[in-house]
């Protein structure tokens, strides 16, 4: 719509930030291809030129309900005070008249179709950049970590963990020696085109540990840890080394395709989306969305490192399957003590109400207490363990028996 040829005008007070007394004026607006500009006309000093102010020297009033105006709009002129008009109605027309360019909040508030609208983008762009966006930028970022952190950080961590929950294993050294070569073989054959990262060959290293259950687990930079319980498990349920090669292949694919780092980076990619997107990211939403990444993350690096178990496997002409009834195997084991350990746990508290609180107290004082709870139960089910982070177990060792899973693709 074109501009009147005499725009309207509209009374109002200027307070012009130099005196605390209102001047009067009369408003008018003019259309300008950037959007209405604002002309003061002073009353007060007859023959004064008006004053003119842009479009974006000026901080509109924004309507939040069309139905119900306010009883006055303020207009702030920055450095140059505000304005105030009284005759809101006559405003709003000679607004809509001088081409009105209401602001995206100003719409949504307003207008419910735009409220929806703009609520669905933002939970499908969310959506999206969580689910897409953040694994491919951290994967692409994680290029530009330096090999020097991850081992500089896999050292403290294996560190603090020999200090706490791993000892030294106590496996003979002939048999040590065995696994190591093993593994030696392994990493000579590995062929540089399974790899992530081409330009990224970190030195892959074995360590034996003991103090936790049937586990085996990838720090970052090349430093790969196996206990004494995996190789017990493999030995009592009657499988070949084969069974452990290929556990070691697995944790090997999660070294080359940097897996902990990129979990590192991922959280701070998306936590620094969230508060571009949310303006501020809450504890809350940020323990969430660490929660949830992690939960979707793990399951994509464990068909990764499972996809590159089986091409390693297939490339050196070993089996896959006697891994994938190791990991059946201990994942029935854990699962039985899981249930051993409720059952007791419920037959204790069973026994304290019928027997009273009297009674109960003896009884408690000769369970485990805490801490010993709590060892048992990272013995049974140890954070890095195998299995715990390794969600669809019992697919997942399927896919594996068969030497085929449909995510690898085909080769």
């Amino acid at each position: 719509m074109s501009a009147p040829e005499h725009p309207a005008l509209v009374p109002g007070r200027w307070f012009d930030g130099q005196s605390s007394k209102a001047r009067p004026v009369v408003v008018s607006l003019r259309s300008t291809p950037q959007g209405p500009s604002l002309v003061l006309h002073p009353l007060s000093q007859p023959g004064t030129e008006p004053v003119v102010f842009a479009w974006k020297q000026v901080g509109w009033p924004e309507a939040w309900n069309e139905r119900k105006p306010q009883p006055r709009v303020v207009i702030d002129l920055r450095d140059h005070g505000s304005v105030e008009i009284d005759a809101v109605t006559e405003w709003r027309a000679a607004l809509a008249v001088a081409g009105e360019r209401p602001g995206i909040a100003q719409r949504m508030q307003t207008r419910w179709p735009v409220l929806l609208g703009v609520t669905a983008a933002a939970i499908i762009g969310l959506t999206l950049f969580y689910r897409y966006g953040t694994p491919w930028a951290a994967t692409q970022l994680t290029r530009f970590v330096p090999l020097g952190w991850e081992t500089s950080v896999a050292e403290n961590v294996l560190k603090q963990m020999d200090e706490g929950t791993l000892k030294p294993s106590k496996l003979p050294k002939e048999r040590q020696q065995q696994l190591q070569a093993r593994f030696n073989t392994l990493v000579q054959q590995a062929p540089a085109t399974l790899h992530r990262y081409a330009q990224y060959n970190p030195p892959l290293s074995l360590e034996f540990r003991s103090g936790m259950g049937a586990n085996a687990f990838a720090l970052p930079g090349g430093k790969i840890v196996m206990t004494d319980g995996i190789v017990k498990a493999a030995a009592d349920k009657g499988l070949p080394d084969d069974a452990l090669v290929g556990v070691l292949a697995h944790e090997i694919g999660h070294v080359v395709h940097r897996h902990t780092t990129r979990m590192v980076v991922e959280q701070g990619v998306l936590n620094v989306g969230l508060g571009l997107a949310l303006g501020d990211v809450s504890a809350i939403v940020s323990t969430g969305a660490s929660v949830m990444t992690g939960l979707a993350y793990s399951r994509n690096h464990e068909r990764e490192a499972d996809c590159y178990a089986i091409a390693l496997m297939r490339h050196t002409a070993l089996p896959t399957a006697p891994m994938g009834k190791l990991l059946l195997a201990i994942a029935r084991d854990d699962e039985e003590s899981a249930n051993k350990q409720k059952g007791n746990e419920r037959g204790i508290t069973t026994a304290a109400n019928e027997q009273g609180a009297d009674v109960a107290a003896p009884a408690s004082a000769s369970a485990p207490n805490s801490k010993d709870q709590a060892k048992a139960r990272l013995e049974a089910h140890p954070m890095w363990s195998l299995l715990s982070s390794h969600p669809d177990t019992v697919r997942r060792a399927t896919e594996l028996e068969q030497v085929h899973a449909l995510h690898c693709g085909k080769g």
